[in-house]
Formats: structure tokens, sequence, C-alpha cells
């Protein structure tokens, strides 16, 4: 006879479909088409020229890119392993690493799902001024109710809002290919020379400390590359897993790289640097007038809500699997009679719900949610980029492949690495300081998951690395008391 447990899951695999290879691949341009592309092109022009905006592209992608091959090459080589982000690190560096990579990672969506909300009441911000730049009363109210319709919908279950995703992605990036087009065709040769380095505007520092300055961003956008991993448990065929990593992340690339450049193509660096955000707006508006500020905020409403929905169930699940593995406490795992995993999606929405309300009393709420969730995601991208290099420096599950397969996999593995480690320095102390502070409480959760079991808590390496990180949440906390560290 089944027990609870097992008549949920089957209830979940009957209920939810096989993903296919176009499903997958949605999923991973919906999780990174968001909000981030319909503010790049001020986040660059406060920073850097089109010289610097190439590097800084460049630079990303190969980064990127190497961590795309990592998700890739690990569901063919561990194709066990569900829930990538989570189950890397746990799988590579043991259970309380795997621990603060998940925690690391849905803090990160957490974060991510506030920045889209207040980037809504943004784009509202341009027609009503009662919305501000996405940090008022009403924006945060309107935010609010709109947290609880989202969760209601998945509540409903993980397929139909999958195949939702699926079609707002369609839509969301028809408008972004339109902006890309029109921007070309009005393309200003002279304006674009003038924006090669953008020397000519004022001091943008030179071009090592234009491209540092445009790391985070571009880390940003890119957020979501793990989606189909993430979701591989639902994929009809596992090599499909890696197919949509890749695809969905060389199809946004392009996207990013070109919105980018299109905008240096019609307005001065120091015009777009001024741009009201989303800047793409702007800039729009700039080139074919008034229609434009509608076709893409209507744009961006879209874009940010098929985010968030990918968003909203990427954290879950990440909250869901890691309770059925025993890392999270039991109350984590259960599910509803449709198969969404209610308790971690209750736990998800009220987490935005409380960031939401911080927004009234940050500074620049907008920026402040995009950095925190950037520097979150690090952690468990890292992670699993590291246990990829472990794999391939040991051997581990190579042994039926070409030494030469080997190799190159290790190398991907060992750039993708270093490039996350350069990222963790782009990001600065603040950022990671205010990480532990999450991360260093949340540690209550995994004591309790041991302690359910009844199974050892910590290894003495595993208690340094808690010491390690409440000491670091300590020195954070403290900074955010005595306000050495502002937000």
């Amino acid at each position: 006879m089944s027990t609870d447990a097992e008549t949920a899951a089957g209830t979940t695999s009957g209920i939810v479909a096989k993903m296919t290879l176009p499903t997958l691949t949605a999923m991973v341009v919906g999780g990174m088409v968001g909000a981030g592309v319909f503010s790049l092109p001020a986040r660059f022009g406060v920073a850097t020229g089109i010289l610097g905006s190439l590097i800084a592209w460049a630079i990303a992608g190969a980064g990127m890119l190497m961590l795309a091959f990592v998700f890739q090459n690990l569901a063919i080589r561990k194709p066990d392993l569900d829930s990538g982000v989570f189950i890397y690190a746990k799988a590579g560096f043991g259970d309380y690493a795997g621990f603060n990579s998940a925690i690391g990672f849905w803090a990160s969506a957490v974060a991510g799902n506030t920045f889209y909300w207040v980037f809504i009441s943004a784009t509202i911000g341009t027609f009503w001024d009662s919305f501000g730049d996405g940090d008022t009363v009403l924006a945060a109210s309107v935010s609010t109710v709109g947290v609880w319709l989202f969760h209601i919908l998945i509540a409903r279950g993980v397929r139909d809002a999958a195949v939702i995703n699926r079609i707002v992605t369609v839509f969301k990036i028809l408008p972004i290919l339109v902006f890309i087009v029109v921007l070309f065709v009005n393309f200003d040769a002279g304006v674009f020379r003038d924006n090669w380095t953008a020397t000519g505007y004022g001091d943008l520092g030179n071009l090592n400390e234009q491209v540092r300055n445009t790391m985070i961003i571009t880390t940003f956008v890119f957020l979501g590359i793990e989606g189909a991993t993430v979701y591989s448990r639902y994929a009809k065929r596992r090599e499909d897993v890696g197919k949509a990593t890749v695809l969905g992340f060389l199809s946004v690339l392009s996207i990013f790289a070109l919105v980018t450049l299109s905008s240096y193509s019609v307005m001065t660096q120091p015009q777009i640097a001024d741009t009201r955000q989303p800047s793409m707006i702007g800039v729009f508006q700039y080139v074919v007038g008034d229609w434009g500020k509608v076709f893409i905020s209507v744009a961006v409403i879209v874009s940010v809500l098929g985010a968030y929905l990918a968003w909203t169930l990427m954290a879950a699940e990440v909250m869901y699997i890691p309770s059925r593995n025993e890392d999270f406490p039991e109350f984590l795992g259960q599910e509803n009679a449709h198969g969404t995993p209610i308790t971690a999606l209750v736990v998800t929405s009220l987490a935005v719900q409380g960031l939401l309300a911080a927004t009234l009393i940050l500074t620049d709420a907008l920026n402040f949610m995009l950095d925190l969730c950037t520097s979150l995601a690090l952690i468990p991208y890292f992670l699993a980029a590291a246990y990829a290099l472990k794999l391939g420096l040991i051997g581990e599950s190579y042994e039926s492949v070409s030494p030469g397969t080997r190799r190159r996999e290790t190398i991907f593995a060992g750039i993708a690495t270093a490039y996350t480690l350069f990222l963790f320095d782009a990001a600065g102390l603040k950022f990671l300081l205010l990480s532990t502070v999450i991360l260093a409480p949340a540690t209550l959760l995994y004591v309790k998951a041991r302690s359910e079991r009844g199974r050892r808590i910590f290894s003495a390496t595993e208690m340094a690395l808690c010491v390690v990180i409440v000491a670091a949440g300590i020195i954070g906390a403290v900074g955010l008391w005595t306000g050495r560290i502002t937000i």
C-alpha cells in the first residue's frame, strides 16, 4: 500500500506531463528575458560606451556560455541528479553546502521577484506619478495583489503555469525584436561613432573600470540559465535539458547584445544614461514618438509577469526538492491536490511580500533588489561549476568517454568556476555580507531538518563553514544596524 508521499508523487507525475525541448527552452528564455533587458540601455549608458559594452558582453557571454555547458555536461554525466542547482552542490561538497546552494538560489529568486514588481510599478509610474519609482505605498499595495493572484494560479498546477509561460515568452520576445529592428533602421552613423568610446562626453573611467561596472547587470540578465536544469525531472528526454540550456542562452545573448548596440546607434551616451528606467521605453519613444512609450510599457509588463511566473515556479521547486531529499524540514515538501509544492509556494509568496514592504524604506529599491538577487545567485552557480570541475579532475563519470572529451569539459568547468569567482569580486563586499545575513539564520532550517531525521547535524568541515557564515552574517547585521552598510 502506498504512503501519502508516494501517492502525492504519483499525482504530480500524472498531472505534470513531460516537457519537450521547446517547452524547456521556453523555461530558460522565459526565466532570463524578464525585467533586465528593458533596463539595459541606461545601465550600460551610465558605465561605458560601445567598445566597453562589446567587451563586457564578450566576457559575460563567454563566462555564462561556459556555465551553460556546465549544466549541459552535468545533465549528461549525472542523469540521476534532479533539481540541478541544489543537488550538484550537495553531491560535490556535502549536505550543508547543498543546503546553502538551495537557500541562495531561493533567496535570489525572492529578491528577483520583488525586483519584478518594483519594475512593473516603476513602468506604471511613467504614466501615473503616484506609483513613483515603484517604491510608494500604492505601488506596494498593487504589487501585493499581484503576488497573491499569481500564487493562486500556480497553486492550480505547475503544468498549467509552465504552458502559460511558454505562450507569454513568445509574446514578450516580439516587441523586443521590433525595438531592435526599428532602432537599426534609424541608425545614425555619427552618433554611433561618437559613442564608440564615449570619451568626449565625460570621465567614465578607464576601459577596465567601464567593463567592471557592467558585470553585475550582465549577470542579472542571464539569471535563469539553469531553468531547464531545475525542471529536469519533468523532461520528456533527459538530453533535452542540456540542449535547452545552450539554445536558450545563445538566443538570449544575441537579443541582449543587440538591444545595447541598437540603443547606442540612435542616442548619445549621456542621453541614454539620463533615461528613466525602464530605459528601453525612453529610447524607443525618442525614435518613434509617444506611441513607443505605450508599446514598450505593455511589453515590459507582459515580459516581467512571465518572468515572475517562471521564477516563482523555480523558487518553489528548490524548496520542495531539498525537503524530499531530507535537507529541508518536512513541512516544505507538502503538495496539494494539483501536485503543486504548496507549502514551499506559500513561503515564497510570503517572502516576496516581506521584501515588498521593505521597499518602502529602501533608498533605491530597484537597484538594491537587482544587486541582491545577483549576489545570492552566485552561490549556487559557483558550487555547480566547482562540482563539474571536481568531476573532471578526478575522472568520476568519465570512465566510458574519450580523454579529449574529459579534458574539454574540465576546461569549460574551470573557466566557469573562475568566472563566478570574478563575479563575487565584482559584486563587492557589501552584498556578500548581506547574503550571509540571509544564510546564517536559514541554517536553523538545516538543523531542524537534520534533527527531524535523527541525522548528524554537522561534520567538522561543515561546522567550520557554518562558523564562517554566521560570523559574516553577524558582521553584516552589525553593519546594517550601525549604518556602515547602507540599503
